[in-house]
């Protein structure tokens, strides 16, 4: 895939994707500080709605698919436990030591921003604790790759990389990847989190990924369930989801879904165009 067929955008189209990327982490900050004992997930959902109403954003994810014909009936996708990525939200009540992921998209001025977290309910579980951090380190390695001149396969070889340096193994899901975004949600170029040794695109100034490792606790095998929409684990085992979307700069990464904008993490390498 060449860069012609990657959207470049401008340092003023940037700074409109950094808008879209707060309001994503404020919606984040708010649905997961909301999950308690008790809260239901479309509860979580409509806190959700409420931080794009405030902002005068709308929803990335709200009737995404309808051209296929199931069009996604939330502005968060929620997923617990097995559950791995766009679960629905609705009447689950969540449970003490659910481990809940949240993925959550806005629209300002016609540019997207997409982000996921996944955190603990109640009383945590260490292997499920290490499992989210794992995701979150995965993350970073990859957004620490993030910089012009590099290749979207370097990106996915530091997120493998980090992953098999661990001492415990995961399961690295592969039929979902991060992604191109920009004037729409999902763009080129894929984002895979795993390495092919194959030509890849090259990053340039301009261009912004969502980089979105998914790891398991099992093995990387899912099913998708009826609903057209939830995707689980084969095996039952449960999943982590850790997202942000992150922008190319002159002088490095610009993390858009982050509130600092990745700069206690990225180091040298945070380069924001204003903050």
């Amino acid at each position: 895939m060449s860069v012609s067929h990657i959207e470049i955008k401008s340092l003023d189209e940037l700074l409109l994707m950094r808008r879209a990327g707060l309001v994503v982490s404020e919606g984040l900050e708010a649905m997961c500080g909301a999950a308690a004992v008790g809260v239901t997930t479309g509860e979580l959902d409509q806190i959700g709605r409420d931080v794009l109403a405030r902002n005068a954003a709308t929803s990335s994810f709200l009737g995404y698919g309808a051209e296929y014909g199931a069009p996604f009936p939330g502005v968060a996708c929620i997923s617990v436990n097995d559950e791995l990525v766009h679960g629905i939200p609705g009447d689950r009540a969540l449970v003490d030591g659910d481990v809940v992921s949240i993925d959550f998209g806005a629209i300002v001025a016609g540019w997207h921003g997409d982000a996921a977290r996944t955190i603990i309910v109640g009383t945590a579980d260490p292997v499920d604790v290490a499992l989210i951090e794992a995701t979150r380190e995965a993350f970073w390695a990859g957004a620490l790759a993030t910089r012009d001149g590099n290749r979207i396969g370097d990106v996915s070889k530091a997120i493998e990389g980090y992953v098999k340096r661990l001492p415990t193994r995961y399961g690295t899901l592969r039929e979902y990847t991060g992604h191109g975004i920009g004037t729409e949600m999902h763009m080129s170029p894929d984002v895979p989190n795993w390495y092919r040794p194959r030509p890849t695109p090259r990053l340039r100034v301009g261009m912004a990924i969502a980089i979105e490792p998914m790891l398991t606790t099992g093995t990387h095998q899912t099913l998708e369930l009826d609903d057209e929409w939830t995707v689980v684990s084969r095996d039952g085992s449960r999943g982590s989801h850790w997202e942000n979307t992150v922008a190319v700069t002159p002088g490095g990464a610009w993390v858009l879904t982050e509130a600092d904008g990745g700069a206690t993490r990225l180091g040298d390498a945070f380069a924001p165009l204003a903050d």
